[in-house]
């Protein structure tokens, strides 16, 4: 018996909406993450970009558990001697929402060609509007990313 490989042309790749309005941030992103690879599919290979592509509105209202917001930093480096900075998740979270999101779904992908295949169908959003009407995007809904009281 042989295994099933699918071919380009039978992908079809729909469009998913989350409100990210009082979600966490992690697991928000390993559902994005399963969702941009495909692996809510039958047809999921790990080698084929099956995944669909996914808008996030809130991006500025997403939360942290705990006092993560605070105490967790984010790293980038310049790629000079002496290059790396760093920032708490709060104020990344203050000044650029999108990239707060995009960062941590983006470290839950493949660190190859194939993730950033995948990442480009990761449209994210601060606020409530997205230009992405024409698509009819599906709502989903991630209660189990709720956070909890």
């Amino acid at each position: 018996m042989t295994t099933y490989s699918p071919k380009a042309s039978e992908i079809d790749r729909a469009w998913v909406l989350i409100d990210a309005e009082g979600l966490v941030l992690g697991r928000l992103a390993t559902e994005v993450a399963r969702i941009l690879r495909g692996k809510h599919k039958p047809t999921y290979t790990p080698h084929i970009d099956t995944g669909d592509h996914v808008v996030i509105i809130n991006a500025d209202k997403v939360v942290l558990t705990s006092d993560k917001a605070d105490k967790k930093m984010v790293y980038r480096h310049s790629g000079f001697p002496g290059g790396l900075k760093e920032q708490s998740y709060a104020d990344l979270l203050g000044k650029k929402p999108e990239e707060a999101v995009r960062g941590t779904i983006r470290g839950m992908l493949p660190h190859t060609r194939l993730g950033a295949a995948q990442l480009k169908k990761l449209k994210v959003y601060a606020g409530p509007n997205h230009p992405h009407a024409a698509q009819q995007p599906q709502p989903l809904e991630l209660a189990d990313a709720r956070r909890r009281a």
